[in-house]
C-alpha cells in the first residue's frame, strides 16, 4: 500500500523528492535533536495523484488521522479540544523552493469554543483572539477564494477607529469584533460560514495546498526558474508554537551568513510579540536578529549555536525560521538560502578555507548565470545623483526606469520596451507578474528575508526594501519623500548594493568584475577602488573560475568577426574563434560588389573585376584576423545569407516601374535588366533557398575568392614567423557531393597558393550541420570533413519549422505563456528534439572518423544549461559571443565536475 504521510522522525534531508524541501529538512532537524514543533509530511505523490485524480485520494484521510493522532499524543492537546487545544498550521513544501508562492494556513483548530480555551490555557485572552482572527482571515483567502483586501480593509478600518497604527494594538475585545466581522465578510463572499469543525479546517487547508500547486503565481515563478509541472509540492502539518504570546515571544527569519554580500555574521529580522507572516510579509519593519540578545539572551544564544550547527550540517549557507513561545525556542525550517550572485561566489571560497568543502564542490557551487549577474554595469560613481532616500540593499545590481505601482502597467511597460521599477509598499506573491517584468523593486516596508527582497534575490533582479521614509500611495500613484513627490512615470534610479534611491536617470558604468574579467586580476582589483568588499569578491571570481579552466575538458572559442572582436574575446579567456562569419565583411560598401557579381554577365570583365576587388578586401581581412589569433584555431565560415540580402529591393524597383509607367516614361535598358534579373532570381522562402553551400556553387568564383585570400593571408603570416591556425568551414551543407564539390575545389586552390607561396601548410575544411539532413547523413559527411560545428541556430529552425526572426515577437510570448514552452528552444537546446539530432550527428561523424573534431557555434554555445548537454555529448568545443566567454568556461568546469 502506497505511504502518503511520514512523520518528521522519520525522514531525512536527502527525501526532497518525496518530503519537499521543507519536509526533508524538518525531519533532518528531528534527526539532529533540534527544537522542532512535532508534525507530518504529506508527500509529493499524494499530490500527483490529486492532480491526476482530480481528488484527494482515498488512503489520505486515514493516514492524516493515524499520524495527528500520534502529534495529539506527544503533545498532551487535541486538534480543536475546547480546554486546551493542539493548533497546527499547513503548509506547502515543493522539491525547489518556491518562497511564497503557494498556500500557508496557519492556527487550524480555532473555532468559537476552542479560541476560548487557548485564552484560559495560555493566560492571554488577547493572544488567542489575535490568532484566531488570522485563522479566519488565512482561510478565507487562502482556502475560500475570498478577496484578502476585504480584511485587510477591516482591519485598517478598525485600526483608524481605535487610533492605532499597528495591528499588535489592538485589544482583546478589538479582535473579538474583528473576528465576528471577519466570519461575517467570509459568509458574504464565500457563500458559507466559516468552518467550526477543526478536522473540516484542516482537510480543506490541505487540500488548499495542492491547489494552489497551480496558481498563475506558482507556474510563473516555475517558468522563471525552470522547474517542472509535474513535481507536485509536499503538505506539510505541523504543531503551533506562538510567536505572539507576548513580549516573551517573537519570531524571526535568519541566515547564517549574509545573503546579499556572503560576509559571516549574524544576519536576520525579529519581530517579538508576532507571528513568522509579520516577517516575511513586511507587515511590520522588522528588528536586527542581534536585538533578538536584548530581548531573551538564553534564545538568542541558543538559536546562535543552531545556526552554527546546521551551517556545518548542510556545509552551506542556511536560511532558518524560528519561534519563541514564552522563553522556549522552536525551529520551524531550514533551508540552503538564496543568496545574490556576488555572496554565491564568496560564500564558496569562504567555505573552503574553512575547510567545509573542496574546489571542486565551491564550483558547483556557482553559475553562469550568477557570474552573468555580475557583469551587469552598476551606477558611475562619478555622475552627479540626487539621492531621494537610503533603505536597506536587497539584491544588487543598478536598475533605471519609470515608477510603475502595478503588475497591469509594469507587464503592459515591459512588453512597449519601457524600463521600470515597480514600486510598493511591500510585495506579496501576487505581484510576481510586475516583478518579472521590472528592472528593480523598491518597497516601503521589509527586511533582507521579506518577499520582495527574497524573490528579487532567487530572480537576480535589484531590489531596495524597507525605505521607511518613503509613503507610498498606490492606488493614487504617488510616492512621497518629505516634501518630494514623484509620480507614475517618473524615472529613478535604485542601487541593490548601497540601498539607496536616485531621482531621475543615473549613468551606468562596467562592474569592477567586468573589467577583471577583460583585464586580468590586476586591473579588476584596482577597478574595486579600494572597495574591501569587491575587491574581495573579484578575487573568489578568479579562484572559482581558475579552477574551472582546470577541470573542463570541453574548450571554449568565441564568435567574432573583426579584429577587434577576436581581441576583446581573447581578453574574456577565448582560446580561439569557432565562428568568423564572413557574411559581415561584404556588406556596407562591398555589397554593391557582390551585386555586381551576381548581376553580371558571368564572363565579363565587370564581374570579373568585382570579384578581385572582393578578394583583395578578404585578403585584408583575414590577415588582421590571423594576426590577433596567432597560434589559435580561427574557423571561416564561407558566405552564408540569403542571395536577396545582396540583390536590389524587388517591392521597391517594382514600384519605381509602376510610377514611371504611370508617368509615360519608359526604364532604361540598365533599370529594366536589373528588376528582370530580380524578378528571376526572387525566392518566396529566402531562408530555405539560395545561400551557404547553394550560392558557393551556383555563383562560381564567390567561395574560391574567400578560399585564396585566406590561403594568401595564412601563408604571408607563416613567412613572417607567425603561426596562423585557419579552418575552412562550408555552411548549410545537406549533401556530401555538395561538401566534395567544394572540398576539390578548395584542394586545388591551396595546392596552387601553397606552390606559389614556396610555403607548405595545413588547412583543414569542415562543414556545419545546420540541416537534419546533415545529421542524419553525418557518416558520409565525415569522410569529406575535417571537423563539424554544429549551427543550431539554423538546425533549430528547421527542426522546428519556424523562423526565428518572426516567432520570437508572435508565437513565442504565447506559448511560452501558456507553457507550451517552457524557455524558448532558441535560447536553451531542445535536448529531446534538436539535441538528438546533435547527439545522432556527433555518433555517426565519429563512426566513420573517431577523432573528428566537434563543435557548436550557435547562440546555445553561451547558454548553460546547453554547455553541460554538449559536454555530455563529448563535443570538443562550444563557441559563443565574447561577452558569454567566461560564462562558458564556468559552466564548462562545472559540467566536468558535476559529471564526476
Amino acid at each position: 500500500m502506497v505511504k502518503y504521510v511520514y512523520r518528521f522522525s522519520e525522514g531525512d534531508k536527502d527525501m526532497k523528492d518525496l518530503l519537499g524541501g521543507k519536509g526533508a529538512n524538518l525531519a533532518e532537524m528531528t534527526k539532529l535533536g533540534l527544537p522542532v514543533p512535532p508534525g507530518f509530511t504529506i508527500t509529493t505523490d499524494a499530490c500527483r495523484e490529486y492532480m491526476k485524480q482530480g481528488g484527494v485520494p482515498e488512503e489520505l484521510a486515514p493516514a492524516v488521522t493515524e499520524n495527528l493522532a500520534a502529534v495529539e499524543e506527544k503533545m498532551g492537546r487535541k486538534l480543536g479540544d475546547s480546554e486546551n487545544p493542539l493548533l497546527v498550521s499547513v503548509r506547502s513544501g515543493a522539491k525547489f523552493s518556491m518562497p511564497g508562492m503557494m498556500n500557508t494556513v496557519l492556527n487550524i483548530g480555532l473555532n468559537d469554543e476552542s479560541v476560548l480555551g487557548l485564552a484560559k490555557a495560555s493566560g492571554n485572552e488577547r493572544f488567542a483572539w489575535d490568532s484566531y482572527r488570522r485563522l479566519v482571515q488565512m482561510f478565507g483567502d487562502t482556502v475560500l477564494g475570498v478577496d484578502g483586501a476585504l480584511y485587510l480593509d477591516a482591519l485598517d478600518h478598525i485600526k483608524e477607529r481605535r487610533g492605532v497604527h499597528f495591528d499588535h494594538e489592538l485589544s482583546a475585545e478589538d479582535l473579538k469584533e474583528l473576528v465576528a466581522e471577519f466570519k461575517q465578510i467570509t459568509k458574504e463572499a464565500a457563500g458559507r460560514d466559516f468552518p467550526q469543525d477543526p478536522r473540516e479546517q484542516l482537510d480543506l487547508g490541505i487540500e488548499a495546498v495542492f491547489l494552489s500547486w497551480n496558481t498563475e503565481r506558482a507556474k510563473i515563478y516555475r517558468r522563471r526558474e525552470r522547474i517542472s509541472d509535474d513535481l507536485g509540492t509536499a503538505v506539510n502539518v505541523q504543531t503551533m508554537v506562538f510567536g505572539n504570546m507576548g513580549e516573551d515571544s517573537g519570531t524571526g527569519v535568519c541566515f547564517t551568513r549574509d545573503p546579499s554580500t556572503g560576509h559571516s555574521g549574524v544576519y536576520g529580522d525579529v519581530l517579538m510579540n508576532a507571528q513568522g507572516e509579520d516577517v516575511v510579509a513586511g507587515i511590520r519593519n522588522t528588528e536586527p536578529l542581534v536585538q533578538l540578545a536584548t530581548h531573551d539572551k538564553k534564545s538568542y544564544d541558543e538559536l546562535i549555536a543552531i545556526m552554527d550547527k546546521l551551517e556545518k550540517h548542510y556545509q552551506d549557507l542556511c536560511d532558518i525560521e524560528f519561534t519563541i513561545e514564552h522563553g522556549k525556542l522552536w525551529m520551524l525550517q531550514t533551508r540552503v538560502g538564496k543568496r545574490t550572485a556576488a555572496a554565491a561566489f564568496r560564500i564558496a571560497t569562504q567555505l573552503v578555507d574553512e575547510g567545509l568543502i573542496d574546489m571542486d564542490e565551491a564550483l558547483t557551487r556557482v553559475t553562469g548565470e550568477q557570474l552573468t549577474q555580475l557583469m551587469f554595469p552598476q551606477f558611475d560613481a562619478k555622475a552627479k545623483k540626487t539621492l531621494l532616500t537610503k533603505a536597506m540593499a536587497a539584491s544588487p545590481g543598478a536598475a533605471v526606469g519609470e515608477i510603475v505601482f502595478n503588475n497591469e502597467d509594469a507587464v503592459a511597460a515591459a512588453a512597449e520596451g519601457r524600463k521600470v521599477i515597480l514600486v510598493r509598499r511591500e510585495t506579496n506573491p501576487d505581484d510576481l507578474p510586475g516583478m518579472v517584468a521590472a528592472e528593480g523593486i523598491l518597497t516601503a516596508r521589509g527586511g533582507k528575508t521579506s518577499h520582495a527582497a527574497v524573490v528579487a534575490r532567487g530572480m537576480g533582479k535589484t531590489a531596495v526594501v524597507g525605505a521607511e521614509e518613503l509613503v507610498v500611495k498606490e492606488k493614487k500613484k504617488f510616492i512621497r519623500v518629505g516634501d518630494q513627490v514623484l509620480r507614475n512615470g517618473d524615472v529613478i534610479g535604485i542601487d541593490g548594493m548601497t540601498g539607496e534611491v536616485f531621482v531621475g536617470d543615473v549613468p551606468v558604468t562596467d562592474s569592477a568584475v567586468t573589467t577583471y574579467l577583460a583585464e586580468g586580476l590586476e586591473a579588476g582589483l584596482a577597478a574595486a577602488a579600494d572597495d574591501e568588499m569587491v575587491a574581495d569578491l573579484i578575487k573568489s571570481v578568479d579562484r572559482i573560475l581558475t579552477h574551472a579552466d582546470e577541470k573542463r575538458r570541453l574548450s571554449v572559442r568565441a564568435n567574432a568577426d573583426t579584429p577587434d572582436d577576436a581581441a576583446r574575446a581573447l581578453s574574456f579567456g577565448a582560446e580561439g574563434i569557432g565562428l568568423c562569419r564572413t557574411e559581415h565583411m561584404f556588406l556596407g560598401e562591398r555589397r554593391a560588389l557582390v551585386e555586381r557579381v551576381i548581376l553580371s554577365p558571368a564572363e565579363s570583365q565587370d564581374r570579373a573585376d568585382a570579384l578581385a576587388e572582393l578578394e583583395r578586401l578578404q585578403f585584408a581581412d583575414f590577415e588582421d584576423m590571423l594576426r590577433v589569433m596567432d597560434g589559435r584555431e580561427m574557423t571561416v565560415r564561407l558566405i552564408d545569407p540569403p542571395l536577396h540580402e545582396f540583390l536590389p529591393d524587388l517591392t521597391q524597383l517594382e514600384v519605381k516601374a509602376a510610377v514611371q509607367r504611370a508617368q509615360g516614361e519608359e526604364l532604361s535598358p540598365e533599370d529594366r535588366t536589373i528588376l528582370e534579373a530580380v524578378r528571376r532570381l526572387h525566392e518566396t522562402n529566402p531562408m530555405l533557398g539560395t545561400r551557404g553551400v547553394r550560392l558557393g556553387i551556383l555563383l562560381p568564383g564567390l567561395f574560391a575568392l574567400q578560399i585564396r585570400a585566406l590561403v594568401e593571408a595564412a601563408l604571408k603570416l607563416k613567412k613572417e614567423g607567425l603561426d596562423p591556425r585557419p579552418e575552412i568551414m562550408v555552411p548549410l551543407v545537406g549533401s556530401v557531393r555538395e561538401l566534395h564539390k567544394v572540398r576539390e575545389e578548395a584542394e586545388a586552390l591551396i595546392r596552387a597558393e601553397i606552390a606559389a607561396a614556396g610555403v607548405e601548410h595545413d588547412f583543414p575544411l569542415g562543414c556545419m550541420v545546420e540541416l537534419p539532413r546533415a545529421a542524419i547523413t553525418a557518416a558520409d559527411l565525415a569522410t569529406e570533413a575535417d571537423f563539424f560545428s554544429f549551427g543550431t541556430n539554423d538546425l533549430t529552425q528547421t527542426v522546428w519549422g519556424f523562423s526565428r526572426d518572426d516567432v520570437e515577437g508572435t508565437i513565442f510570448p504565447t506559448y511560452i505563456q501558456d507553457f507550451v514552452f517552457g524557455v524558448s528552444p532558441f535560447e536553451t537546446i531542445d535536448q529531446e528534439g534538436v539535441g538528438a539530432l546533435v547527439r545522432m550527428g556527433a555518433e555517426r561523424g565519429r563512426s566513420t572518423k573517431p577523432n573528428l573534431k566537434l563543435g557548436i557555434c550557435g547562440e546555445h554555445g553561451g547558454d548553460p544549461d546547453s554547455i553541460h548537454f554538449f559536454h555530455k555529448t563529448d563535443l570538443n568545443y562550444v563557441s559563443c559571443s565574447p561577452f558569454r566567454v567566461p560564462v562558458a568556461r564556468l559552466e564548462a568546469g562545472r559540467a566536468a565536475v558535476m559529471e564526476g
